[in-house]
């Protein structure tokens, strides 16, 4: 199914963790729509560059931008380099996350924080750094990809639940404070998806009976 009359066409759209999973099928929905597209990535400069020729042959422009989210210096970086490529950012959609987990009584303070730090402080600072050039233009849009795990927790990952449910909390608060910018700030929460991700659960041949 194919959106009508979202009128894309020229508009420029960032996608953290976009090289894969839902950020990846996002950056190509965007794409298709007439978006021109940064995809976002950490690590995996050849999935980045897979998506970018996936995007060539759609009458678009596409740029990959490797940046650490959990860093304020990169956010800004990777904001800048949008910025001097196209001239513009409309769309933000932050998706970069991991999914990692422990029972509560044997999670390291380490996994607690690289999990708050990515989840929810990358969506900080990505927002943070992306707002004043919505601002400047008096439009934008900014969707938070949180987790149906920030709606209900979820048992031996709650560092992940806590940081989707923080997520969506920023988000509301996000919206209230830029609605009079004509930004609007949104968030989805999807379900188990089967990404790399998530993967190791999807190979448990009892999880997918059930």
């Amino acid at each position: 199914m194919e959106f009508e009359g979202l009128g894309l066409e020229g508009q420029v759209a960032l996608v953290t963790g976009g090289s894969r999973g839902i950020g990846r099928a996002t950056t190509m929905r965007l794409a298709r729509l007439g978006a021109n597209v940064a995809v976002n990535y950490l690590k995996d400069e050849g999935a980045a560059e897979e998506v970018l020729k996936a995007c060539a042959g759609l009458n678009v422009k596409a740029l990959a931008v490797q940046a650490d989210v959990s860093r304020v210096e990169d956010a800004e970086r990777l904001v800048c380099r949008i910025l001097e490529e196209f001239g513009r950012l409309d769309i933000l959609v932050c998706n970069a996350g991991v999914w990692e987990g422990a029972a509560v009584d044997e999670m390291k303070e380490e996994l607690w924080d690289r999990v708050l730090e990515i989840n929810l402080k990358g969506t900080w600072t990505v927002c943070r750094a992306a707002v004043p050039a919505m601002k400047k233009r008096k439009s934008g849009r900014i969707v938070i990809v949180s987790s149906t795990a920030g709606q209900r927790g979820e048992a031996f990952v709650s560092n992940y639940a806590a940081s989707k449910g923080g997520q969506i909390s920023f988000m509301k608060s996000l919206a209230s404070e830029l609605a009079s910018d004509a930004i609007n700030v949104n968030a989805v929460a999807p379900g188990w998806v089967e990404t790399e991700m998530c993967e190791g659960v999807f190979r448990d041949a009892s999880y997918r009976k059930a």
